[in-house]
C-alpha cells in the first residue's frame, strides 16, 4: 500500500539527467533550430525502424497533413480509417480536403477490421477510394501485409499512423518480423513524440518511408515548399538562392527537441521492456473477473502505449480511482461520433464495435517509470471497485 495519496496519471514523461545534459549542450551550441541535430535524429530514428528515410516535423498532426500533402490527396477523395482513434488520425488528411471514410475495429485488436475494409472496398468500383490509413492502436500493430495486399488489389495508397507503436512488430506470411515503421508495406508511417508516447522530445513527429520520391517531397513540404536543392533549381542566382516550387508549411522540428529526442531513443527498447513487464502484471492481475484485458497474440509485439480494459461500468470505475488519485483515461471517443464528423454526416451505429468498446474501454497507467509500489495500488483499487 503506497504511505501517500500520490497522483498516478494514465502516462508520464520520463526525463533523465542525461536528456538535461544533452539539451543543454545544444542551447550552448550555435544552433536552436535547422541544425545539425535534426539529420542525425532521423538518420537514427530511421536506423531504429528499418526505414530508409525519416522525416523530423513540429508534431504527429503535422506528419499526417504531410503523409497526405507527399500523396497528393485531393478535395472530395475518399481516405478509410479507424474511428478508434485519436481525430488527427482522420483530420490530417481531412486538412487537404479529404472525405474520411470510417469503418468499424475488431474486437479483439481494436485496430481496423481488414475484412470490413476488404468488404467495403468490393462494394464500390475501384478508383472510388483513394487510401488507407491504419492506426497500430494502443500500441498493437497492424498487419500490414495485409493490408498492403488490398492497397495494391485497389489502388490505394497505405498510411500506417504508428504514434502509438515505436518498438512494436508483427510477424508475416514469411515468418518474418516487420517493425512499425520499416516502410516494408506501407507507403508512409508516422510517429509521434508528445510527452505520453515512448519518445518523449515535448512536442514533435516523424514520417518514415523506403520512397526517395516521397521524402524529397516531405523534406521540402515541411519547410514552405522551398528547396536549394541545385538537381531541381529552375534558376540559380548563387549560394544564396533558393527557390520556393510550391505551397509548403512551417512544420520544423527544433534541434532542442530533436536532441532530446535523441537521448530518450537511447532508452527506447528498455522502456519498451518496462511496459511490457508491467503488462504482464496487469494481465496476471485481471485474469479472472469483470475485465476484459487486451488482446495478446503470438504473431506481434505489443508496445503497449496504452494499457485498456474493458468493464461494464466503465464511468464508476473512472470516478472510484480518480477518489484515489489515480488517473486513468479514455482512449477514444469514437471520432465519427464527434460533432465535426457528425455534420459531415455520420452517426452512431455507424461503427457499432467501435462505439460498444467505448462504452466499456478505460486505459490504466501505463509508463516506464511506473513503480511496482504504484502498480500495486492501481490493482488493489480495481479489484476493490470490482468486488463491492
Amino acid at each position: 500500500m503506497i504511505k501517500e495519496r500520490k497522483t498516478i496519471p494514465y502516462g508520464r514523461q520520463e526525463i533523465t539527467e542525461e536528456d538535461v545534459r544533452a539539451v543543454v549542450e545544444t542551447l550552448q551550441s550555435d544552433f536552436l533550430t535547422q541544425g545539425p541535430k535534426i539529420a542525425e535524429f532521423e538518420k537514427r530514428f530511421a536506423g531504429y525502424t528499418g526505414a530508409k528515410y525519416a522525416v523530423a516535423v513540429s508534431n504527429g498532426t503535422a506528419a499526417l497533413h504531410l503523409a497526405g500533402l507527399a500523396l497528393n490527396v485531393q478535395p472530395g477523395d475518399k481516405v478509410i480509417t479507424s474511428p478508434n482513434t485519436f481525430a488527427a488520425s482522420a483530420n490530417g488528411f481531412r486538412y487537404c480536403g479529404a472525405d474520411i471514410q470510417f469503418v468499424d475495429i475488431d474486437p479483439d485488436t481494436y485496430n481496423l477490421d481488414f475484412q470490413k475494409v476488404k468488404l467495403l472496398l468490393e462494394a464500390h468500383p475501384k478508383g472510388t477510394f483513394r487510401g488507407i490509413v491504419a492506426v497500430d492502436f494502443a500500441g498493437y500493430p497492424v498487419d500490414l501485409e495485409k493490408f498492403k495486399s488490398l492497397a495494391d488489389e485497389y489502388g490505394l495508397f497505405l498510411v500506417e499512423d504508428a504514434c502509438h507503436a515505436p518498438g512494436g512488430y508483427f510477424i508475416n506470411s514469411k515468418k518474418q518480423q516487420v517493425s512499425c515503421g520499416s516502410g516494408e508495406y506501407a507507403d508512409l508511417s508516422v510517429f509521434s513524440f508528445h510527452p505520453v508516447k515512448h519518445i518523449a522530445a515535448g512536442e514533435g513527429g516523424m514520417l518514415t518511408t523506403n520512397s526517395l520520391s516521397l521524402y524529397e517531397k516531405l523534406m521540402r513540404m515541411r519547410t514552405h515548399g522551398i528547396t536549394k536543392s541545385l538537381e531541381i533549381l529552375r534558376e540559380n542566382h548563387g549560394g544564396w538562392y533558393y527557390e520556393m516550387q510550391e505551397l509548403g508549411y512551417n512544420y520544423r522540428i527544433t534541434d532542442i527537441q530533436a536532441t532530446l529526442g535523441m537521448s530518450q531513443l537511447e532508452r527506447a527498447e528498455v522502456g519498451l521492456s518496462k511496459r511490457k513487464e508491467i503488462a504482464k502484471r496487469y494481465d496476471e492481475a485481471f485474469s479472472v473477473g469483470k475485465i476484459k484485458t487486451p488482446c495478446v497474440a503470438g504473431e506481434v509485439s505489443h508496445a503497449y502505449h496504452l494499457y485498456v480494459i474493458q468493464t461494464k461500468d466503465r464511468k464508476g470505475l473512472y470516478d472510484y480511482l480518480r477518489t484515489h488519485q489515480i488517473f486513468a483515461q479514455v482512449h477514444y471517443i469514437p471520432v465519427h461520433l464527434m460533432p465535426y464528423y457528425r455534420n459531415l454526416g455520420w452517426k452512431k451505429g455507424d461503427c457499432p464495435v467501435a462505439e460498444e468498446y467505448y462504452e466499456y474501454c478505460l486505459s490504466l497507467p501505463m509508463y516506464p517509470t511506473l513503480t511496482t509500489e504504484e502498480q500495486d495500488f492501481v490493482i488493489e483499487k480495481v479489484l476493490e471497485f470490482l468486488s463491492a
